[in-house]
């Protein structure tokens, strides 16, 4: 058995310094960082002390066909997408301005299989991240570029949303391409574009009012 535990990059909190790499202090701003930082160290005891193999990665933002789109309950960028195919403003909290990277799903896949097959995982944490680093505005305008009729609109935090924010962030992935060879394939606007038309062709399957 190998065991390779999906966390987050919401273990870190507000970043000290960026790109956020694996030896940043953790501080998680929510319950899902707490829970997901207590299911990294289950893990790490197993392989520590029962010699059940196991690593964890620290997903950033991963997106593409088959994540939730019907509310922002996992990632922003799903509620996007669906905004954007129904015709509805896209509405970033703040000045648009905080920095984020992202990862496409067969990406993120990529890296957990290589996690899986490789013996140099067991024990560690890597994290994954990109190249290509964007604001949320820029981010707002590639989506356009698929359905330019879309509309942008910077609106307030919610004061629960501003509780929790952490600013701008991106991740070191240098030690999962150094350890296990990986690195993401997908640029962003490719990924982007293979998301949309993938709702554009599945929408009633995942936010039709039934379901």
């Amino acid at each position: 058995i190998k065991l390779v535990y999906a966390s987050t990059r919401q273990l870190y909190g507000k970043p000290e310094y960026l790109p956020v790499d694996e030896k940043h202090p953790v501080r998680p701003v929510d319950v899902n960082g707490i829970n997901k930082l207590a299911g990294e160290w289950y893990h790490l005891l197993y392989n520590n002390v029962y010699g059940i193999r196991a690593c964890a990665l620290r997903l950033t933002n991963t997106y593409g066909p088959g994540m939730r789109v019907k509310d922002a309950r996992q990632t922003f960028l799903g509620i996007w997408v669906r905004r954007l195919l129904e015709g509805k403003s896209i509405q970033i909290f703040g000045d648009g301005l905080q920095l984020r990277d992202f990862n496409y799903v067969d990406d993120c896949t990529d890296a957990l299989l290589l996690a899986g097959a490789q013996d140099i995982a067991n024990g560690k944490v890597y994290n994954l991240g990109s190249r290509e680093v964007v604001n949320l505005k820029s981010l707002a305008d590639i989506l356009k570029q698929l359905e330019p009729s879309a509309q942008i609109e910077l609106v307030p935090f919610p004061p629960e949303r501003k509780a929790i924010d952490i600013g701008d962030y991106y991740s070191d992935f240098a030690l999962v391409q150094s350890d296990l060879g990986w690195q993401p394939r997908t640029s962003l606007s490719a990924g982007l574009k293979a998301t949309v038309e993938y709702y554009r062709d599945n929408a009633t399957h995942y936010w039709d009012a039934t379901t």
